[in-house]
């Protein structure tokens, strides 16, 4: 498969399901090494960056998650999909927060040897201002050369401001997962490896 290089903005990774042919094809390619990788491009092309501050997840900013996911995706988690993924041990759910408001969110799950984006969104008016490359280096922070060593997600093939933000900060394409959001639409897994 073809190892795509794409530059730009933004993203989401939404089904954690794989079947047993593409979890095989995953695990082989998790254990490949990593290619060089470039140095991140700055994402903040159109307006002035926007520092902002990256916290845990609370039940408090629930409203303003839920707004972020709804203008993002054509298929929002509901609430109820986010409280039965923070039931699981391993999830947790980060914000971005500027001037005590949620500009955008997170959610990952620890894994033994790597981090796995479920859902990423920054909210429409504070994109391409820094916020997702705050928040993906707070998730990169959390990586070691002794244990969780690499990030993986999944990215709908249709969804190309996501695969070029993510690949402007050092995450390749492995390959293409088919019908991986049902029937009509393929993802690509990529991966950032320390």
């Amino acid at each position: 498969m073809p190892r795509n290089q794409f530059f730009g903005f933004f993203l989401f990774s939404k089904c954690l399901t794989y079947s047993s042919k593409s979890y095989k094809n995953i695990i082989s390619a998790l254990s490949q090494p990593a290619s060089p990788r470039r140095k991140p491009m700055d994402e903040t092309t159109d307006k002035q960056r926007m520092e902002c501050h990256v916290r845990w997840m609370i039940r408090r900013d629930m409203p303003e998650v839920l707004a972020i996911e709804t203008e993002s995706f054509e298929f929002p988690w509901l609430e109820e999909d986010f409280i039965r993924y923070f039931r699981q041990r391993n999830c947790i759910g980060a914000i971005a927060e500027h001037d005590n408001r949620v500009v955008g969110f997170m959610v990952y799950e620890l894994m033994r040897k790597r981090l796995h984006v479920a859902n990423f969104a920054v909210a429409k008016e504070f994109r391409r201002r820094g916020i997702g490359g705050q928040m993906v280096a707070k998730l990169i922070s959390k990586l070691s050369s002794q244990r969780r060593r690499r990030i993986v997600l999944e990215v709908r093939e249709t969804n190309l401001p996501a695969k070029d933000f993510f690949a402007s900060l050092g995450f390749r394409v492995l390959f293409l997962l088919k019908n991986h959001f049902g029937e009509s639409e393929n993802a690509y897994l990529m991966q950032y490896m320390l």
